[in-house]
């Protein structure tokens, strides 16, 4: 007695699924590439060092940049320094070890580095890094 396989039916591979999925990442990818340029100050020029490790960021890490007029800058907003160690405040009460990267102009005075460094002190923060760059040659 011979039995009769039914073939499967062929699969035709469906478009509008895989278009929908790419234009999701496309659209995922230009958001979170917007995200990480709006955490960097154009006005910061960031001193070289060819010693300078690159480590991947923490998830959450904050990036205050330090123009060389001494202005403090999160995300685009220019803060003072009471209202920097108030920010940092505020986050260290939900984060408890919260990374900060400090992106200071080369031209800033030591003290002014200092300053930041005290503020983040003051506010719990001791999980500090400093951004570099590579010298071009």
């Amino acid at each position: 007695m011979k039995f009769k396989t039914p073939k499967p039916p062929e699969s035709a591979i469906q478009l509008a699924p895989m278009i929908d999925i790419v234009f999701l990442l496309l659209i995922f990818f230009l958001v979170t590439w917007q995200f990480s340029r709006s955490e960097q100050d154009s006005k910061v020029k960031v001193p070289t060092s060819s010693q300078g490790s690159e480590e991947t960021r923490a998830i959450s890490e904050i990036n205050i940049n330090i123009r060389q007029d001494g202005d403090l800058v999160i995300n685009g907003e220019v803060l003072t320094e009471d209202q920097l160690l108030t920010k940092l405040r505020a986050i260290v009460e939900v984060h408890e070890n919260q990374p900060v990267r400090l992106r200071g102009d080369g031209e800033i005075t030591y003290q002014a580095l200092m300053g930041v460094i005290d503020i983040c002190q003051e506010a719990g923060i001791w999980n500090i890094s400093f951004a570099t760059r590579k010298p071009r040659g």
